[in-house]
């Protein structure tokens, strides 16, 4: 799986300065390079509303490209890859990106959290008609000016503009017809997808991953192990353990690249109850210890 984009690769992508900010910004596209930036096919580690007004572009998301042509809104999270590519100069409208921070309890409410900025089985692009883009114009405008003022208690009031925006959208395009275009095996394996990346990364010794194997998953998703294996093979190439496997060895490097914690301490929070094993499992997948893997790029960076 590839990495995920961070918001400070996003800023720095559009040739923006990342230095203070925040959880929650909002900007016009014509001021934010959106008509000369190409968007590669990846998962971001935050959520992005944009709002085209005007302009040309292909956008794409699991095996699927639209063409937007003005008067469309996109709903982006972290679970769904997407790409974005600029077909004319003349882009205008506005997008919001925050990080998981900025979310709270109050915005993904039971309705809510049926709007495509959550659900990774919606289509996350939605044609409003005149007097509903009209509506959210007003809106992201707003949420603008308010991002200049010193209003203490700003932040709030825009999670209370983001929420109109998600009820509007669901206006445009009711929860209850909110259907996967794909088949049952794409749906399947994008809920397998968006649970195995809820559980990275890992943050504290204190955190360890609830989900350790293809059996655990397919009983999450109330579905036989098999179903979960021909889903993943037919829609991503890979199987369900090898879904896992790759994300442990990921997480694995990440923390013994940018933690002090113990082999132990590692490998516990991944699931791994002796360290012995998760030793047998790095050297199987790596062919070298952890220990050999982290005194090694130690030694390349230095």
């Amino acid at each position: 799986m590839k990495a995920k984009e961070t918001i400070q690769d996003f800023y720095y992508q559009h040739h923006q300065d990342y230095t203070g900010i925040g959880q929650f910004n909002v900007y016009k596209r014509e001021e934010f390079a959106c008509q000369t930036t190409s968007l590669s096919p990846i998962r971001r580690d935050f959520y992005k509303i944009s709002l085209v007004t005007n302009g040309e572009g292909l956008f794409s998301y699991a095996d699927k490209s639209i063409h937007i042509h003005g008067n469309a809104i996109t709903f982006l999270n972290p679970f769904t890859p997407y790409a974005w590519e600029p077909l004319t100069e003349d882009q205008t409208g506005y997008f919001c990106v925050f990080t998981e921070e900025f979310i709270t309890s109050h915005l993904k409410i039971e309705s809510l959290s049926q709007s495509p900025l959550f659900k990774i089985d919606c289509n996350p692009v939605l044609l409003p008609n005149t007097q509903s883009m009209q509506f959210l114009e007003n809106i992201f405008s707003s949420m603008h000016t308010e991002m200049q003022s010193a209003y203490v208690n700003k932040y709030d009031l825009l999670r209370s503009y983001v929420q109109i925006i998600m009820h509007e959208a669901l206006k445009i395009h009711p929860a209850e017809s909110q259907i996967h275009q794909g088949n049952a095996a794409r749906r399947i394996s994008s809920l397998f997808l968006e649970l195995l990346e809820r559980q990275f990364p890992i943050e504290s010794i204190h955190h360890t991953i609830r989900l350790k194997n293809a059996n655990e998953f397919a009983d999450q998703l109330s579905i036989h192990t098999n179903h979960l294996n021909r889903a993943l093979k037919e829609t991503t190439g890979k199987t369900t353990t090898e879904w896992i496997t790759d994300s442990l060895i990921k997480e694995s490097k990440a923390l013994l690249l940018h933690s002090s914690w113990d082999i132990a301490q590692i490998g516990y929070c991944l699931g791994f109850e002796h360290s012995s094993n998760f030793i047998l499992f790095f050297k199987k997948h790596t062919h070298q210890t952890p220990n050999q893997f982290r005194q090694q790029q130690v030694v390349a960076i230095s």
